[in-house]
């Protein structure tokens, strides 16, 4: 049997309530916490890790990653290593932002959206400890509309690519749109992500159109949940997020110009909303150093920057659930964390902010038995940050252990 581990701070946040606890102990044994807090019993044989004045939480959950995508300056090149570069070299690209992301305290990402299956592997590797990095839950590809925010092919000259269906995840009617969950399903995705709005980065489509009908994103929706999938939807639109809140979707991804019958529809249906606002931010510091990218593009940046952060602010005065996700890939890998002072200032209190990655999203992720909270029974999977977060959330961006 594997020796007692025990893990002591000064203080911890066990990712369910508003404030810490002191002093931080969790109890580890055969890789689950056996106890926590001030009154757990310490075995005899137990190898002790003292922290000193630091906090304890539960490893941090990001809800929106593409760990196979990395933020480039050169928007032309990025679109040539899509046709040059094989999947081979894309998956060995994708394990460095693998490592930084867990080295930052992601112990658990969803990855919403890749290619060539390269979160299929990825996920693969690092389950089977092949290489370091957090565990995945993948989509496979993001299910969209020709043309759409989801079309890959999008914004190349026509033949030069083959036109994708459903089997690429691109989809014309309710029919289509089912095939193509049940398609990633069967190979290998875990969560299943929609494009029911147009996108910022993509060239064919304004930012806010709804692209998927009401029908398509009904069937959607129900085949993923008749095969116990959470189902993600990109949408900065507030017409394409109403369909795919009416259709029972779980989690709104960017919400950048969502109205408040959208937001209200959300709080009473339970729906989520992950903001990722660290993708504007990275796409402001582009901006900012002077880095080329298409007029349109720098166009719908510019509209969303405008927006998000008010529509983010009435969300959490309605009381809409928030989850955390970040978007990595749009913004250099490995500053996750950033995402949680851009929480704070948008209304959340730390410990909300805390929570949301945590609790909240083990939750959305549909891990809640083994995952997001400091307790007996839960995986132990345990990060430590310097300070007390709940005084100053910027110490998320400092982890250590």
């Amino acid at each position: 049997a594997a020796k007692p581990v025990v893990i002591k701070a000064a203080r911890m946040f066990d990712g369910k309530g508003e404030r810490v606890t002191t002093p931080g102990v969790v109890v580890v044994l055969d890789g689950k916490i056996a106890a926590v807090g001030a009154g757990a019993a310490i075995p005899a044989d137990a190898e002790v890790i003292e922290l000193g004045d630091a906090t304890l939480l539960p490893g941090f959950i990001d809800a929106h990653t593409h760990l196979s995508s990395e933020a480039s300056d050169d928007w032309k090149q990025a679109r040539l290593d899509r046709l040059q570069k094989t999947a081979a070299e894309k998956a060995l690209d994708a394990s460095v932002p693998a490592r930084k992301t867990l080295l930052a305290g992601f112990t658990t990402i969803r990855d919403v959206g890749s290619a060539d299956f390269v979160d299929v592997g990825l996920r693969n590797a690092i389950r089977n400890g092949k290489i370091v990095g957090p565990r995945m839950l993948v989509a496979v590809n993001g299910i969209g509309s020709t043309g759409g925010h989801c079309d890959d092919s999008a914004g190349y000259r026509q033949g030069l690519l083959p036109e994708p269906g459903p089997s690429e995840s691109v989809v014309n009617g309710a029919d289509q749109a089912r095939q193509a969950v049940r398609t990633n399903h069967k190979f290998g995705a875990t969560v299943i992500k929609t494009c029911a709005t147009g996108g910022v980065l993509s060239l064919t489509d304004a930012v806010d159109t709804p692209q998927l009908t009401q029908e398509e994103l009904n069937a959607l929706v129900d085949e993923a949940h008749a095969l116990r999938l959470k189902a993600a939807a990109h949408a900065h639109g507030a017409e394409g997020a109403r369909r795919a809140i009416r259709a029972g979707i779980d989690s709104i991804e960017h919400g950048s110009f969502l109205d408040d019958e959208a937001l209200e529809m959300m709080k009473a249906r339970g729906t989520y909303l992950v903001a990722t606002m660290m993708a504007l931010v990275g796409i402001q510091e582009r901006l900012d150093r002077g880095v080329y990218m298409p007029p349109a593009i720098v166009e719908k940046a510019r509209a969303a920057m405008a927006s998000l952060n008010a529509t983010f602010a009435r969300a959490v005065s309605k009381g809409v659930k928030i989850g955390f996700g970040t978007d990595a890939g749009v913004y250099p890998h490995g500053r996750n964390a950033e995402e949680f002072a851009l929480m704070v200032n948008g209304g959340m209190t730390p410990a909300a902010a805390l929570r949301a990655a945590t609790s909240v999203n083990a939750d959305l992720l549909g891990l809640s038995k083994e995952l997001g909270t400091l307790e007996a029974g839960k995986l132990a999977d345990v990060v430590a940050v310097p300070g007390d977060p709940t005084q100053n959330i910027r110490q998320t961006e400092k982890v250590f252990f």
